[in-house]
């Protein structure tokens, strides 16, 4: 029933699965459910190698009756512009969030920046995000001061004086070319290695190999970001209604 609630026999299946090394979309082929479904299990309860499936349906029951007990009867989830589904948005932005946090963003962090990207306007204030993600502001205040040190957000003042965080149209190259300087320095620091180690020394060569292999990667990354820049300011064909 791909439309339903995983069952605890499915969530056995998948902690199998990644036992077995298979990739998500493998896993939720053999169980005939869409990859974001296995995809938002696993990142929401440990992640692919701390994932268990006893531990993940207890929690997913808690998540289930808290809801339950905390949201006031009959309310919806907000309306969603351009007749867009709110829930299939809701459980696209946790697979958004789980995807961040497999490459190393801390959760509120990740949660924070899927809220600013799958919005319309690429921008929010500090309490239409805590309202939004159901945080406090403080939460909201420590995420963006990481994001803001990554170059992932930028803030600026509304015609009302209201400090907003922003995801514009060149975040993710220069997330991109920040990549390929913090890769150039382990370069720079594994040739270092070379000179102190004894060129020649089997320790040597490893550091030696790990530079060539990282100069190529950085090289690759930067080059490839300044030939597809463009593709990022690329503007959305108007919709048939003329939104």
């Amino acid at each position: 029933m791909p439309g339903g609630r995983l069952t605890q026999q499915e969530r056995q299946q998948i902690a199998l699965g990644l036992a077995d090394g298979l990739a998500y979309a493998e896993i939720a082929r053999r169980l005939d459910r869409p990859t974001s479904t296995v995809t938002r299990e696993v990142m929401r309860n440990g992640g692919p190698t701390a994932y268990r499936a006893d531990l993940a349906h207890r929690a997913t029951e808690r998540r289930t009756r808290r809801r339950g007990q905390t949201a006031p009867r009959g309310q919806a989830a907000a309306p969603q512009p351009h007749g867009r589904d709110p829930e299939a948005v809701r459980a696209y932005e946790e697979v958004f969030t789980a995807v961040q946090m497999a490459s190393g963003m801390p959760r509120m962090m990740a949660r924070v920046m899927a809220g600013l990207t799958l919005t319309d306007s690429g921008s929010l204030t500090a309490a239409e995000l805590a309202q939004h993600l159901e945080v406090s502001p403080a939460s909201v205040s420590k995420a963006i001061a990481f994001l803001d040190s990554q170059g992932l957000v930028r803030r600026e003042r509304d015609e009302r004086r209201r400090e907003r965080y922003v995801v514009d149209d060149d975040i993710w190259y220069q997330a991109m070319m920040a990549s390929a300087r913090s890769t150039a320095q382990l370069v720079e620091t594994a040739r270092e290695g070379v000179g102190v180690l004894g060129p020649g020394t089997p320790a040597a060569a490893r550091l030696e190999n790990i530079a060539r292999f990282l100069d190529f990667v950085s090289e690759s990354i930067a080059r490839a970001a300044e030939q597809a820049r463009e593709i990022l300011h690329a503007k959305p064909e108007a919709a048939p209604d003329g939104e």
